[in-house]
């Protein structure tokens, strides 16, 4: 089975069904004849943009969340390039800062990709905070930015 497949299985496999550990991914994904490793697992679900939500019959779910949204325009992606000077993370938090006065509209730009794990966020002149649910979510958080930058 080729990677493209192992991972084209893996959306339908978290598509179907509530599953919420590596480990759990990796052990279906045995079951089912196709020899992985938990690492080969964790790759997979980065590369994916699989993300934890909230599930109906557990607390939590691999889902796939697309970081371009409709509406996230490539005008709107390309602004946010042009304004941004800096991200980095810390714990829970992401700290961009961009150029004086345009916070704000960085920060209309991540609302508008709705990634569930993010709570919130609040700009001043230059500083854009964006507040995620835990340390993980805020790397994961970052790195989609990161693409988004180029």
């Amino acid at each position: 089975m080729t990677k493209k497949d192992r991972q084209n299985l893996i959306l339908e496999l978290v598509g179907e069904l509530e599953i919420d550990t590596q480990e759990e991914l990796t052990a279906v994904l045995n079951q089912k004849g196709i020899a992985v490793t938990q690492a080969t697992v964790s790759r997979d679900i980065n590369e994916l943009n699989l993300v934890k939500v909230a599930g109906k019959s557990k607390k939590f779910k691999y889902a796939r969340v697309q970081i371009q949204s409709p509406a996230l325009t490539e005008k709107s992606a390309k602004h946010f390039r042009e304004i941004v000077e800096s991200m980095t993370c810390a714990n829970n938090l992401i700290v961009v800062k961009t150029i004086s006065g345009n916070a704000n509209a960085a920060g209309m730009i991540v609302d508008k990709i709705h990634i569930p794990q993010v709570l919130g966020s609040v700009a001043g002149d230059d500083t854009l905070l964006i507040v995620t649910k835990s340390n993980h979510d805020a790397e994961i958080m970052l790195k989609r930015l990161k693409e988004m930058m180029g």
